[in-house]
Parts: C-alpha cells; structure tokens; sequence
C-alpha cells in the first residue's frame, strides 16, 4: 500500500496493492491493521454502494449534527472525485481537490468527517463503494453548489451535460450558508 499526500493534509489518498496475472487481479480495500496506521481510526458504521451513469453529478454533500468519514473506492468506471475543506475554523477553509479514481489505478480516497464530497460519472457508467463512519441521516444531509464561482473546482472538460439530482440543483453557494450550517473545525 501506498500512501500519497494532499494539500489538504486530513485527507489520505491510498494506493492499495494490486496483485494481477493473466486471470485477473486481486486488491484488499480494507484492513483493519493497516489502515489504522495510516491515521484511519474512525471505526465504520455502513457501506454503500452506488451506480452512476455518464454525466452525473452528485454533491457537495455533507452531514452536520452526524458527519462522515469516507473511505471511496470505485469498482468499475471511472470519476472525477471531489472534496472541499467546510471546517469553521480551518487554515484551509474553502479549498478543494480533486482525484481520478477508476478501476484501473485503484486509487482509495480517505475523506474526515467535516469536508464536503462529490463526483462525476466520466465513464459510460461507475460504481463507488463508500465505507462511512457514521449513518446516514437524511434529515442531516446538506450540499454546496457544485459550480460555485468562489470555490473555483476545476471539474474536467466534460463534453456533456451535467445530470443532477433537484436536491443538488439546490444546494446553495459556500458564503451563502449560514455558519450554523456548517461543521466546526
């Protein structure tokens, strides 16, 4: 396993090993052990699974009063992962980065609980495998605009029409939710 730095230094970006022949290949996603010593504490809670197709955008999602650490894994496809620093209090408030995670470089993304998160479908279609530390709480769900000026996320030249959910549709712009509203540092 490998593991590479961010500017955003909470966030752990992980190369797993890969083991393949002629038949295939085999990785680990997930040891307790090993990713407890690259900082990963939080014990999770949930796993989800979700398919995608070409286009779609989901997020700037977060949870407030219940947040979640993630750890993203994409199973087949590819997508252009996102994740942006909401902390109060944060030396690196408002920042973001964004990772390729597909199926051939099995890249692992380690999201803290406190950043928002979102992707785009750049294959025909991807599934993402999210390891969460916390439940998912619908009443607690929240979202920043996925094109907010201020933010400024470079999302790749699509070549298509972004999909979007109506919830997603709504979120707001970062400086237009209240403090309340989002997490502490």
């Amino acid at each position: 396993m490998k593991i590479i730095g961010d500017k955003i230094s909470e966030i752990i970006v992980i190369e797993p090993k890969v083991f393949g022949d002629e038949r295939g290949y085999f990785l680990e996603t997930f040891q307790l052990e090993r990713y407890r010593g690259i900082g990963i504490v939080s014990p999770f809670v949930q796993d989800n699974i979700s398919r995608s197709r070409r286009g779609v955008l989901r997020g700037l999602h977060y949870q407030l009063k219940y947040p979640q650490g993630k750890l993203i894994t994409v199973i087949r496809g590819k997508i252009f992962d996102v994740v942006v620093d909401i902390r109060r209090g944060s030396p690196t408030f408002g920042s973001w980065n964004g990772f390729i995670l597909n199926d051939d470089n099995h890249v692992q993304l380690y999201i803290p609980s406190g950043f928002a998160h979102g992707f785009c479908v750049l294959s025909e279609f991807a599934d993402i495998h999210y390891k969460c530390t916390d439940y998912y709480r619908p009443g607690d769900e929240f979202g920043v605009c996925w094109n907010d000026p201020e933010l400024a996320i470079e999302w790749p030249n699509l070549g298509f029409d972004v999909i979007l959910s109506e919830k997603d549709n709504n979120n707001k712009m970062l400086s237009a939710i209240p403090l309340e509203f989002l997490p502490l540092l």
